[in-house]
C-alpha cells in the first residue's frame, strides 16, 4: 500500500469514527432527561417559564424539529467550520473552545512531561536492574499508580500539599504554582503505565544479540541501553503515549473540576448541567479530532522510527 492510498483509508476511517461520535454524542444529549429551553430560561429569569414561553424559545433554538434534522443541519454546519452558538450565553461555541482550550491544552501537556519524566528512566532503571530492589519498588510503584483513580490523587495532593503544608495553592490558574497539583494528580496514571511497558519493551530487547555486541566493543553502558536497547524498544512505547494523549485530554475534564481551572472540562459539566448542546456537541467533536489525529501520527511516526515497517502494516 502506497503513502497516498494509506493516508487516504486512514482519512475515511477517521472520518467513519468521527461521524460515529457525533451521532452517538448527539442522541444521548437528546436522550438526556431535561428541557434545556425551560433549563436556560428558569436560569436566565430565576422563575418558572410559561409553556408559551417554552415552547416559543424552543422555536428559537430549532429544537421543535426532528432530531434527524436537527443533526444533519449541525453537521452542515460543522463541514462550513461553525461549531453553533450556546444556548445559554448566545457566543460562539468556537470562540468558548479557544478560550479554554489552553488551560487544557497547558495541563495536558504537563501532565504528559512530569509522566514522561519519571516514567522512562524508572522504566528503565527497572529493566536493567530487574529482580533487585530498585525493580521492585518501580513495579509497585506502578501498580499504585494504575489502581489509584487521579480525582482521589488529586483531592489528596490539595489536603497534603495545599492545605497543610500550604506549599501550592488549591485551585484556579496562575503560575506554575497553581499547575504542579493538577499535572502530577492527571499525569501519575499515565506514568504508571508506560512505566509499565517501557520495563517490558527494554526486557524484550535487552539480551539481543547486537545489544551484546555493543558491548562487546567496549561502549558506555549508559550508550548500549539508551542508544541501541532503548531505542529499539520505543515502539510500543510511543504507542501508547500517542493513545494516551486522547485519554489524558479525557482525564483532565475530571480534574480541572477538582482544582477548578477554566478549562474544556469546566465549560463541559457547565455545559452538560446547563442543557447547552451545541457547547457539548463542540468540546466532544474537538476532543474526538484530536484522539483520531494523534493515532494517525503515531501510525505516520512507525516508518521514521523503524525502516523496516512499511505503510500498511507490513515489514520488510
Amino acid at each position: 500500500m502506497s503513502s497516498t492510498q494509506y493516508l487516504l483509508y486512514r482519512s475515511f476511517t477517521s472520518l467513519v469514527v468521527l461521524v460515529g461520535v457525533s451521532v452517538i454524542t448527539f442522541g444521548l444529549i437528546h436522550l438526556t432527561p431535561g428541557d434545556p429551553a425551560k433549563t436556560i430560561l428558569i436560569q436566565q429569569t430565576d422563575q418558572p417559564p410559561t409553556e408559551e414561553a417554552v415552547e416559543a424559545f424552543r422555536a428559537e433554538l430549532g429544537l421543535d424539529r426532528p432530531i434527524p434534522v436537527q443533526y444533519a443541519d449541525w453537521v452542515t454546519d460543522v463541514l462550513q467550520g461553525d461549531l453553533g452558538s450556546s444556548y445559554y450565553s448566545d457566543r460562539a461555541v468556537t470562540e468558548l473552545i479557544l478560550q479554554h482550550l489552553p488551560a487544557t491544552i497547558e495541563l495536558a501537556v504537563a501532565a504528559m512531561v512530569i509522566a514522561l519524566a519519571i516514567a522512562i528512566p524508572t522504566g528503565v532503571l527497572s529493566a536493567v536492574h530487574r529482580g533487585e530492589e530498585i525493580d521492585i519498588v518501580s513495579q509497585l510503584g506502578a501498580l499504585i499508580g494504575v489502581s489509584m483513580p487521579n480525582f482521589w490523587l488529586g483531592y489528596l495532593l490539595i489536603i497534603v500539599f495545599a492545605l497543610y503544608l500550604d506549599l501550592f495553592p488549591v485551585a484556579g490558574t496562575g503560575g506554575l504554582s497553581h499547575l504542579v497539583l493538577p499535572a502530577i494528580a492527571l499525569g501519575t496514571g499515565m506514568a504508571a503505565i508506560v512505566t509499565r511497558l517501557v520495563r517490558t519493551s527494554m526486557l524484550e530487547v535487552i539480551d539481543r544479540g547486537y545489544v551484546d555486541m555493543a558491548r562487546s566493543k567496549g561502549l558506555d553502558e549508559r550508550i548500549v541501553i539508551y542508544k541501541h536497547a532503548f531505542r529499539n524498544a520505543l515502539l510500543p512505547v510511543i504507542t501508547v503515549v500517542g493513545l494516551q494523549l486522547g485519554f489524558v485530554l479525557n482525564g483532565a475534564v475530571v480534574i480541572e473540576i477538582v482544582f477548578q481551572r477554566p478549562g474544556l472540562g469546566v465549560l463541559l459539566v457547565d455545559a452538560i448541567f446547563a442543557r447547552d448542546y451545541p457547547v457539548v456537541q463542540g468540546i466532544v467533536l474537538v476532543i474526538a479530532v484530536t484522539f483520531v489525529a494523534t493515532n494517525l501520527a503515531v501510525d505516520l511516526a512507525y516508518t521514521r522510527l523503524d525502516p523496516r515497517i512499511e505503510i500498511g502494516g507490513r515489514s520488510t
